[in-house]
């Protein structure tokens, strides 16, 4: 059964693709609330459930465990930096990580394998700052 278009759906859809990097479905209704869309939360749970199935968002958890979404930027299976910090996400392939789940997998008896590797940390910008902060505090 094809989902409906509905004037919700497209409004979150907006929403994901103006945030910076990846948010959780609180944060986009959130800012959804901010601008009185009269959007729920359980409307946006259902909405960024119909993007990430359809491939139009990525979504992943945290380190904190809380399922977080962004707009996808590229089709096909992708990995992603993510700064802790910031927000900011680059999409990468990784061939090393490619051969290495296969090749783990198959040793293992296991076919049809699939991974998830998303790598948090601190991109330049929030390294230098938490860099200068240190300097201006010590």
């Amino acid at each position: 059964m094809a989902q409906r278009n509905t004037w919700q759906r497209e409004r979150v859809r907006t929403a994901l693709s103006d945030a910076r990097g990846f948010v959780s479905a609180q944060d986009l209704h959130a800012s959804l609330r901010d601008d009185n869309t009269g959007i729920g939360l359980a409307t946006v749970y259902r909405a960024l459930a119909t993007l990430a199935a359809s491939g139009e968002a990525d979504q992943l958890q945290s380190p904190e465990g809380e399922a977080i979404y962004r707009a996808c930027s590229s089709t096909g299976h992708h990995h992603h930096l993510i700064c802790r910090s910031c927000g900011l996400t680059v999409e990468i392939q990784a061939s090393d990580v490619e051969e290495w789940a296969h090749r783990t997998a198959a040793a293992n008896g296991f076919t049809e394998a699939e991974h998830v590797v998303d790598i948090f940390g601190l991109c330049a910008a929030c390294s230098a700052a938490a860099r200068e902060h240190e300097r201006d505090g010590a």
